[in-house]
């Protein structure tokens, strides 16, 4: 299967958005901005888990990280810390999951956390300067979506050789000659 595109991350950023505000626009009046806010972070993060699930050929540990993914939100609700803290931790969760899903090199992982930090830096500009969640969220998860362009590992591709396969014989036949005669010279 390939992997997840940036046009995919669109849409979803997208659809992400329209639910987000949806949902915090019916809701708010009954339950309040702050008591939403905390419901619609893990449940927004939950949705990506699960399409960075479907966007990977990768089955091994998905039902861990789901537990462990529950386990988290439930400790998150518990111990209720600060909004920014809640945030900043399940955004910590998606680049865990994406780094471990989607890279094999620490380079990799380190910039899809930059991407992450720019992703919340442009969410936190667009709640500040609009008020909309719409936006808000759709821009986090639209500059998420250019995790897709982040190369899977950073190694350098290893280069071909320059010599032929005959290039190659012909020094191994000189090679053993001349073994044999330095053999013969100190056996004399």
């Amino acid at each position: 299967m390939k992997g997840p595109t940036f046009f995919q991350g669109v849409i979803v950023a997208a659809v992400l958005g329209i639910l987000a505000s949806a949902v915090v626009a019916v809701f708010v009046p009954f339950t309040g901005a702050g008591a939403i806010t905390r419901l619609v972070i893990p449940g927004l993060a939950l949705t990506y888990l699960l399409y960075l699930f479907s966007s990977n050929s990768e089955r091994t540990g998905r039902a861990t990280t789901l537990v462990l993914w529950s386990a988290m939100t439930l400790t998150m609700w518990w111990f209720s810390p600060s909004l920014p803290m809640y945030l900043l931790v399940h955004i910590g969760a998606i680049w865990l999951l994406r780094s471990l899903y989607f890279y094999s090199s620490v380079l990799s992982a380190l910039m899809d956390m930059g991407l992450s930090v720019l992703s919340t830096v442009i969410a936190l500009w667009a709640i500040s300067r609009t008020g909309s969640v719409f936006l808000a969220t759709w821009g986090f998860f639209l500059v998420s979506a250019l995790f897709a362009a982040i190369p899977r590992t950073m190694q350098k591709k290893r280069e071909t050789p320059r010599h032929t396969p005959i290039e190659h014989e012909n020094f191994e036949r000189a090679k053993r000659r001349a073994d044999q005669a330095l053999h013969q010279l100190l056996t004399q």
